[in-house]
């Protein structure tokens, strides 16, 4: 505390905010933060999101005011919020930027690795006044993190291509959120050494990388049509031994506490194929 009502709170950025009093009018300017408030407890000081902020449900009742890219600047400011929670990995860096420049107090809210999320929501609380909540949020994604290493962690480190889009063919890197989702599942992404988020590749790097399972994590109804592209290659591992996942999570992208859910489904279906060596 700096005076009688004032706080100070440290975001996911490290960086120290000092407020007036404990913000009642917050805006998300991404999916991901916004369902990270929900959880958090914070929904009711919610006034303003972006396009896609649709988990949990209630989210939906939440004003848009533009989408992760653009947003509307002069009704941001006309709404007078108490702090601007912003993506600093996903979101427009001239549009935090220019936030910024109007004077308006940001919070940078931003989880890498499954484990930074029950951190993130702590702090989340910490910021909204809504501890109690946040702590219930962030022991129960802790418990589940537990159960999935417990469940799945010793198990043989199966190769994976986590196939995201379809022409071109987008998997994940090293360093995006999904990677560690296999990795809990005790998988490997065979293109981890990639730095991007979302590199695209050629069939011939995968066709060398040789893996033991392919996961389309395709839009809804999509997943079958991509992965019968794959059986054109039955010299590929994962084709031979017909470890082949259709995977149609789309929590599995999200930043918030919904990944683990989707995690949890994605463990599922590779500790299926493990044991039984194929999968429908």
């Amino acid at each position: 505390m700096t005076a009688w009502g004032s706080i100070v709170v440290t975001d996911d950025d490290n960086r120290h905010i000092t407020l007036p009093h404990p913000p009642k009018r917050i805006i998300s300017l991404a999916p991901g933060a916004t369902e990270m408030l929900f959880a958090a407890g914070a929904a009711p000081f919610i006034i303003g999101t972006v396009e896609y902020s649709d988990t949990p449900a209630a989210a939906l009742k939440v004003p848009r005011i533009g989408d992760g890219i653009a947003v509307d600047m002069e009704r941001v400011v006309a709404m007078r919020p108490d702090i601007v929670v912003v993506w600093p990995g996903g979101g427009n860096p001239a549009q935090i930027a220019k936030l910024e420049s109007l004077g308006l107090p940001l919070y940078r809210q931003q989880v890498d690795t499954l484990a930074d999320l029950p951190a993130s929501l702590r702090r989340l609380g910490a910021l909204a006044g809504t501890q109690l909540a946040a702590e219930r949020s962030a022991r129960d994604i802790e418990a589940r993190l537990a159960e999935l290493k417990r469940r799945y962690g010793g198990g043989a480190r199966l190769s994976v291509l986590m196939q995201v889009w379809d022409h071109p063919i987008y998997t994940v890197g090293g360093k995006h959120l999904i990677t560690d989702s296999l990795r809990l599942c005790g998988a490997r992404n065979i293109f981890a050494d990639l730095p991007e988020m979302g590199p695209a590749v050629d069939t011939e790097a995968v066709i060398a990388r040789d893996p033991d399972v392919i996961v389309a994590a395709a839009p809804a109804g999509a997943a079958r049509e991509w992965l019968a592209q794959w059986r054109k290659f039955p010299s590929l591992r994962a084709v031979r031994s017909g470890r082949l996942i259709a995977f149609e999570d789309q929590g599995l992208s999200r930043l918030g506490p919904s990944v683990v859910t989707a995690t949890e489904a994605l463990c599922k279906d590779i500790g299926s194929i493990q044991t039984r060596g194929a999968h429908p």
